[in-house]
């Protein structure tokens, strides 16, 4: 089976006339209205609310379904001293929503512990004997962070101790909602909450939002500050961007406020951690998906994600320090892991002489707790749906990921009666089998993708925000677009399409990247076209790029970043 190659350009839908009303209303530039009408942005008070967003603009929490149960039940806790445990998930999400969660309650004085699941002993999600930990540290009450809408058994378990479930989760229901006491997730079908694509610590944050407000209603605060909620904007950026949900409405406006948070650095464990991923300055988008983030997740994935919820919680430099520097160490060991196991899929993915719609793999050989980020690589190479199983013991435990044109979920609903438990959403999910199905599970997953896709969807897609002709090029560009960010899922960097462009000088750096020096009416441009050195520069190209604005010894110049380029058709 070979790699997919090519991309298909194609430039976004915009309605000129919905441009050029927006330019005008909102006084815009017009390329900057053309790319918030080609994501959605048509009217003036949007724009102005996306370009120019305000905390104040978050929605009511209580129109979550649930949250007045659960409120009311952790004020109940407060003022009678109950115990709640706050039960979170393994990855970035779950760690940073469960301190969430553990520093507020601790602030506002109810009595609270955590606990983490280990996804080599328990895997995803509730489990009993999680519950039973909880019920033997004297849990009265159970508040799911990033997991549990799906787990009906769990909740009937607490029932059965005494002990009151607050789920807050994120991911997509099941057929059967679990008996608890309150059930917090945006997608439900009876939510009026007008935003569905919170990631979980999102939900957990709408949380606290709504306890603060109760409690300060109860004159709580009346003699005593009130805990100021942007501080915790650090942590819900955090697991926001970590989850690759869309940097849309709510989750725009937390990770903008939260990547200020993140740069001051008023948590000391942020500051250990930034320091052992080598970041200064201002903290974007990139830093937490790519130094943060990642060192984060892989005390969950390889050992024990405790590590990473102790490091967000402590306030000693000295132990900060400490555990920051064992996350930096188990994640270069994941990155080998990683490494190794993306080399064995591969190899079965080159001896595999079919052209399959759907991906399936399996070993013994895996580690569980990295085959996730295997899957994302695959899908980014052969773009196709993509599940990676870990087997041990004659048992599987899966993670997949998928393309836009395949909902992942939907697509283990139909094939659950090979699967004894799975959850996730549509890029992203997990599961569990035994061995003896994952035959037929491979079978149901590759012909459910079979009568799903066409080849169309599985070529492929870049999406481009505007052509711009050369004169159009200039220094100021970047600052231009730069009042969109910040960038992630659903509010991508600007792309921009240039025809005909003529190179006039390139070289290849480490054996796999062009740099380039381009024409252009203002004169030569800079370019770095990554992982393209087999490219043939000769003759007129179009490029597809994003701006840049390079500084180097105090000079500031553009700069163009490539993410495609192919020869130009007269």
């Amino acid at each position: 089976m070979e790699p997919v190659r090519e991309r298909r350009w194609r430039l976004r839908d915009a309605d000129e006339t919905a441009v050029l009303s927006l330019a005008r209303g909102a006084k815009l530039p017009e390329l900057l209205a053309r790319i918030l009408v080609t994501r959605g942005i048509t009217e003036s008070v949007s724009a102005g609310r996306f370009l120019n967003a305000t905390l104040g603009e978050c929605h009511d929490p209580f129109l979550l379904s649930g949250m007045n149960e659960a409120v009311a039940r952790l004020v109940a806790a407060r003022q009678s001293g109950e115990s709640v445990c706050v039960y979170g998930d393994y990855d970035v999400d779950g760690i940073t929503a469960t301190a969430l969660l553990v520093e507020f309650f601790r602030s506002v004085g109810i009595v609270c512990f955590y606990h983490i699941p280990n996804r080599m002993e328990h895997g995803y999600g509730l489990a009993e004997s999680g519950i039973r930990s909880a019920a033997a540290g004297g849990a009265r009450v159970i508040v799911s962070v990033d997991c549990g809408v799906t787990a009906v058994a769990e909740a009937a378990l607490c029932r059965t101790l005494g002990i009151d479930l607050i789920i807050t989760d994120h991911h997509t229901p099941g057929p059967l909602l679990p008996d608890a006491c309150a059930v917090i997730n945006p997608v439900l079908p009876d939510s009026p909450f007008p935003f569905k694509l919170l990631a979980g610590v999102g939900v957990a944050f709408n949380l606290l939002i709504a306890l603060r407000s109760r409690l300060r209603q109860a004159g709580v605060f009346a003699e005593r500050e009130a805990p100021n909620l942007r501080h915790f904007l650090d942590l819900v950026a955090l697991g926001t961007i970590a989850d690759i949900v869309p940097l849309t409405d709510e989750n725009r406006l937390f990770v903008r406020f939260g990547l200020k948070e993140l740069s001051t650095s008023r948590r000391t464990g942020i500051v250990a951690l930034k320091e052992v991923a080598g970041i200064t300055g201002d903290v974007s988008c990139y830093d937490v998906g790519f130094r943060l983030a990642p060192r984060l997740n892989a005390c969950g994935r390889l050992e024990d994600a405790t590590r990473g919820v102790e490091l967000l919680l402590c306030r000693n430099p000295d132990e900060a320090a400490v555990i920051a520097g064992e996350l930096d160490a188990s994640n270069s060991e994941r990155q080998q892991i990683e490494k190794e196991i993306l080399d064995d899929a591969l190899l079965l993915l080159e001896a595999e002489e079919r052209e399959l719609s759907g991906i399936v793999l399996a070993s013994g050989e895996w580690h569980p707790g990295v085959i996730g980020i295997v899957a994302s690589r695959i899908v980014e190479r052969y773009h196709r749906p993509t599940v990676l199983i870990a087997l041990m013991d004659g048992n599987g435990r899966g993670s997949g990921r998928s393309i836009p044109a395949f909902h992942l979920y939907e697509a283990l609903l139909a094939c659950s009666g090979t699967l004894q438990k799975f959850g996730g959403h549509k890029y992203a999910a997990g599961l569990s089998l035994t061995e003896t199905d994952l035959p037929a599970f491979v079978a149901d997953f590759e012909a459910h993708a079979a009568g799903c896709l066409t080849t169309d969807d599985l070529l492929p897609e870049i999406l481009v925000d505007a052509e711009l002709a050369p004169e159009d090029i200039l220094l100021s560009l970047p600052t231009l677009v730069a009042r969109l960010e910040p960038y992630g899922a659903g509010n991508p960097t600007p792309l921009f399409l240039l025809r005909g462009a003529t190179i006039i000088n390139w070289r290849i750096l480490k054996e796999k990247h062009l740099k380039l020096t381009i024409a252009l009416p203002s004169g030569r441009v800079d370019a770095i076209a990554f992982n393209r050195a087999d490219f043939d520069c000769s003759g007129a190209v179009d490029l597809l790029f994003s701006p840049e604005i390079n500084v180097w010894n105090g000079r500031e110049s553009l700069q163009l970043k490539i993410k495609d380029l192919r020869k130009s058709v007269p």
